[in-house]
């Protein structure tokens, strides 16, 4: 039996959560090794994901230091057989389902390093702000493993199958100005502003309507898998339940009568 991964501790929390208002900050906090996300972490992040504090209705994962995450602690690896291997890949995609099909929508701030793992745990969140720093890689084919964090269901959303490909094959390494015209992050910030600008679009998410994010969140990627004819019948569905909350029709009572700002351009 292979023995359980160990890796050294300084006494802090790898991962640390806090609270503003409506919001969680959720950050990694291994600076001293690029934020490396070892299997402690992810059950962290699992077990606030799943079940995150009363009132919480957005929230961003960020990470201390210079970089987002370095991807998998290679130091953590233990000599798995082939099912070991496969409960240790479930593992991740359990925690990390947590976060794209949870109960909030979930903002990813990008700085430094987006490599290996922290490219899949941002893949799982809902919208990506990267800065000016951020650059991305998926190094698993030089090291001989592959990806096991939801990167190949993810990802190929994100970027196409054949930019994957050309990532895990080559090495390619991507900075930031090309990591958001491809799809790597939405926003793109200068140096040092990810976090904030993070945090104001979870605050925005916060004010929506809990049925239209869940909609969002778990009934659009499901509706962009099936074919059309299932996929609208669905948005009927989800449709029609959105507009019937009390809280929509309010919404759209006071759109109508004037009292609620038009959209314009930015």
């Amino acid at each position: 039996m292979a023995s359980k991964p160990k890796r050294a501790t300084t006494g802090a929390k790898p991962v640390t959560f806090r609270r503003e208002g409506e919001i969680a900050i959720v950050t990694l906090n291994r600076p001293e090794k690029r934020n490396a996300l070892a299997d402690d972490m992810v059950a962290l992040l699992k077990r606030f994901f799943a079940d995150p504090p009363e009132g919480v209705r957005a929230a961003v994962i960020t990470g201390r230091g210079e970089h987002f995450s370095a991807g998998l602690d290679l130091s953590t690896l233990t000599d798995r057989d082939a099912v070991e291997g496969v409960h240790h890949s479930r593992s991740w995609h359990y925690a990390f389902e947590h976060i794209q099909f949870g109960r909030m929508p979930v903002v990813a701030a990008l700085h430094g390093a987006v490599i290996g793992g922290g490219l899949e745990l941002a893949a799982a969140c809902h919208v990506r702000v990267a800065d000016s720093t951020a650059f991305y890689a998926l190094p698993e084919g030089q090291r001989g493993i592959y990806v096991g964090g939801g990167g190949s269901a993810r990802l190929p959303r994100l970027i196409g199958v054949a930019r994957m490909t050309d990532m895990m094959l080559t090495g390619r390494v991507y900075n930031a100005q090309d990591g958001e015209r491809l799809g790597f992050a939405q926003y793109l910030v200068e140096a040092g502003q990810a976090l904030a600008r993070a945090k104001e679009l979870a605050k925005k998410m916060a004010g929506n309507e809990g049925v239209t994010n869940f909609a969002v969140m778990h009934a659009l990627p499901r509706i962009a898998d099936s074919t059309s004819e299932v996929g609208l019948f669905t948005e009927s569905l989800m449709a029609s339940i959105a507009q019937s909350a009390p809280a929509a029709k309010a919404r759209l009572r006071a759109f109508l009568e004037g009292r609620a700002a038009k959209v314009k351009a930015q």
